[in-house]
């Protein structure tokens, strides 16, 4: 391909920074929500339909299967990084190499971790939490949900690819799609055909197969740059090495992140049981939900600042991450305003259960108190990620979860019981942030330096 000639991925360098943050933010924000309110609707339709139990019994799969699903991610976030840059670069050969050998090893990896969890499925679920009157509902939901997550991390390798090629649009489309066609198949399955914890797992599953079909066409109908030969699929060792260490950033804190489920789900357990697991299932889906434009600007965030750095174009580099952090933490503000007085209608949302609700009322307003500054956190682990420095991109990353918050989690509760669990989470949140703050102001000195030089 002509360098000079003009691309989705060029823009990246020369349209206005504001602009190309929101119009990579937009996208991702309207498809991490849809993809968030997929997933509270369908704890609402779960909840109220199958029962209290059913919440806590899809809160105890996640954590596996998400984390499978994250390997998908994993390699399309850290080839990402390396496709910006290079598009950047304007070599286009070592982009179309690096997506060949994403698919490769992403297919490979979890078709066999997929065989690994259905072979220790009733270990798994136990040790998750799925234990009483959870297990049983919880080995159905993971063992059908299971099936599908070689193509859900198909998916979501794509659609990182997707985004770092400038393609924001058709990015969110692809989350669209498995987001609606879940909460069509939940009607069906669910309420109408009656399936139960059967019809909630099948949904999810064949709602990912819709979203894989319009990922796969947007490579083959001509709309990528990236479409190579068969021999980019063929290992490049040096490739797979830079995929791996930057892909093991978004894997590592995944799997701090199932840790942490495995943690709360047992720890809950012994303080008040099925409740108070349930509980943790509504506030997790909250996260997921509240947090979707701080996040969507986080996704935005990544392809400008890789291409940037790619460039060499050091003051666009600094000001996509001042232009996203004053983005991201207004947004914080209103977000813990809209969430701190509605606590008790937004539980009472998901569950009739009153001491449900109550729980779950008070906790909310705990762990999100401190969502105003947490975006420094993301945004600054985020920058390390999009420059392809592994090693202090892995730190930031693991900070908040797993070596402050984890450990809260761990020591809080043995002090204040149910109490410590839910003060853990702002603590983590500012301490993380002021370190991750130090860091960045580390990395804006560094390309100050080279701005001037």
């Amino acid at each position: 391909m002509n360098s000079k000639q003009p691309t989705k991925s060029q823009l990246l360098g020369t349209d206005s920074i504001p602009a190309l943050l929101i119009q990579q933010a937009l996208p991702a924000s309207i498809g991490i929500l849809v993809m968030s309110l997929n997933i509270l609707v369908d704890t609402i339709f779960v909840g109220n339909w199958i029962g209290s139990i059913a919440i806590a019994a899809i809160n105890v799969v996640l954590p596996v299967s998400f984390f499978i699903a994250a390997l998908g991610m994993a390699i399309g976030i850290g080839g990402s990084s390396i496709i910006s840059r290079a598009l950047g670069a304007d070599n286009y050969e070592k982009a179309r190499k690096v997506f060949g050998n994403q698919i490769a090893i992403t297919l490979v990896i979890t078709i066999l971790s997929v065989v690994f969890g259905l072979w220790f499925m009733d270990s798994l679920v136990y040790s998750f939490g799925g234990k009483g009157a959870i297990f049983e509902p919880a080995k159905i939901y993971y063992r059908i949900v299971l099936y599908g997550v070689p193509v859900l991390a198909l998916c979501m390798m794509g659609n990182t690819v997707i985004r770092a090629e400038g393609a924001p649009t058709h990015a969110m489309i692809a989350m669209l799609i498995p987001s609606v066609g879940n909460l069509l198949l939940d009607y069906i399955l669910i309420n109408k055909l009656e399936m139960g914890m059967e019809g909630a797992a099948w949904a999810t599953t064949l709602s990912y197969g819709l979203c894989f079909v319009y990922v796969a066409w947007f490579f083959v109908s001509g709309k990528s740059e990236l479409v190579g030969t068969l021999k980019d699929l063929i290992p490049d060792w040096l490739i797979l090495k830079e995929i791996g260490g930057l892909g093991f950033v978004t894997l590592s804190r995944q799997a701090m992140s199932s840790v942490l489920y495995l943690i709360l789900n047992n720890v809950l357990f012994e303080l008040g049981g099925e409740e108070s697991v349930s509980v943790f299932g509504i506030i997790g889906r909250m996260m997921m939900f509240a947090l979707f434009p701080v996040m969507g600007i986080t996704q935005g965030f990544l392809p400008i600042a890789g291409y940037n750095y790619g460039a060499q174009k050091w003051e666009r580099v600094r000001e996509v991450i001042f232009t996203s952090i004053k983005f991201a933490c207004g947004l914080g503000v209103l977000i813990f305003l809209g969430l701190f007085f509605f606590t008790r209608e937004i539980a009472s949302i998901f569950t009739d259960n009153t001491v449900v609700i109550e729980e779950t009322s008070f906790a909310l307003k705990l762990v999100f108190i401190a969502v105003p500054i947490i975006s420094i956190q993301l945004i600054g682990a985020a920058y390390y990620q999009a420059i392809g420095k592994v090693i202090p991109a892995l730190l930031l990353t693991l900070l908040r979860m797993g070596f402050i918050l984890i450990p809260l989690i761990l020591i809080l509760p043995s002090i204040y019981g149910e109490l410590g669990v839910w003060i853990s989470f702002p603590i983590a949140d500012v301490l993380s942030t002021v370190i991750t703050a130090w860091y960045l102001w580390v990395a804006m000195k560094k390309l100050k330096l080279e701005i001037t030089v």
